[in-house]
């Protein structure tokens, strides 16, 4: 991919994920010369990050609905989950692998069907974290 002004003089050419170089008049500035386009994650904890990651996966409410449906079950679900939500089988599979890429549950494949249950030590170290954070928070 490339991007600059018309006359050819700066140009941005995108290398790889990990690599855009700038040219403008006969100079090349890496990507860390511009404070833009990489991730700013270095600057944050690992717990901040693991909190962020799970409340992105609880961000929904049909994911809610489908950990207190696997919650309610006190098993893994091998059967369809799908019936027992009011959501399209595709809009099903696409939360639950936010979910299980969260660590909030896990699955196993058992024959052509994919066997769904919580994570409980994922789970135990979500509700662990989110207490410590609000607890933390101070009110006026």
């Amino acid at each position: 991919m490339r991007y600059g002004m018309s006359d050819g003089r700066c140009y941005f050419a995108h290398i790889s994920k990990k690599t855009c170089i700038a040219h403008s008049f006969n100079r090349i500035f890496t990507i860390n010369d511009f404070d833009m386009a990489y991730s700013k994650a270095s600057v944050f904890s690992d717990e901040e990050i693991e909190i962020a990651k799970i409340a992105k996966a609880l961000s929904h409410p049909a994911r809610i609905a489908i950990l207190r449906f696997l919650a309610n079950c006190k098993s893994c679900i091998c059967g369809d989950i799908v019936a027992e939500l009011p959501l399209s089988q595709s809009t099903v599979s696409q939360h639950l692998k936010e979910l299980k890429s969260a660590g909030l549950i896990k699955g196993e494949i058992d024959g052509p069907r994919v066997c769904y249950c919580l994570d409980g030590d994922i789970c135990q170290r979500a509700m662990k974290i989110f207490n410590q954070l609000f607890s933390g928070i101070k009110c006026c």
